[in-house]
């Protein structure tokens, strides 16, 4: 799962970090340039030493500078973290975004509202916390099922 319960139940303050997957590390996102590169290049080897190949080579590099681009920028876009702590009577959210901002957003526990969204949210299952006239998402970068499981684990932490 990707978000983890970093204090045992029970403890004050309790703390759930929430990240996203991230299935493609740095060294597996080169090889799969490196690849790409190189499987791309194959069908221009018959090529070599004409003057099609100086034609044709400018598209074969923009192509592979294409994939190594998106994938960085996904890479980029998976750089969020979300960390919520529970106290006795706080509870605080804290997301950091992609770009470095930071947003916060915290509220008495006892006024806190958990709402689970089945279809009407933007992504299924949308979760989300509510307090000081305030809505804010939780972990809408899980999958759905990590959304179901992340609500149910989050009303058993509300009511220690």
């Amino acid at each position: 799962m990707p978000y983890q319960w970093t204090s045992e139940p029970g403890d004050c303050p309790q703390r759930l970090e929430l990240w996203p997957h991230n299935s493609l590390p740095l060294r597996g996102m080169a090889a799969f340039v490196l690849t790409t590169f190189t499987l791309i290049l194959i069908p221009a080897l018959p090529l070599l030493g004409s003057p099609i190949l100086w034609g044709l080579l400018p598209f074969l590099l923009g192509a592979v500078w294409a994939v190594y681009h998106a994938l960085q920028r996904n890479r980029r876009a998976r750089q969020i973290t979300e960390v919520l702590t529970l106290d006795k009577e706080d509870a605080h959210l804290v997301r950091k975004e992609p770009s470095g901002d930071i947003r916060e957003w915290d509220c008495n526990r006892y006024w806190t509202t958990i709402t689970k969204y089945e279809s009407d949210g933007p992504v299924p299952q949308y979760v989300t916390l509510k307090g000081k006239g305030r809505e804010v998402e939780i972990g809408a970068f899980l999958s759905e099922e990590e959304r179901i499981s992340l609500y149910d684990e989050l009303q058993i932490a509300w009511r220690r």
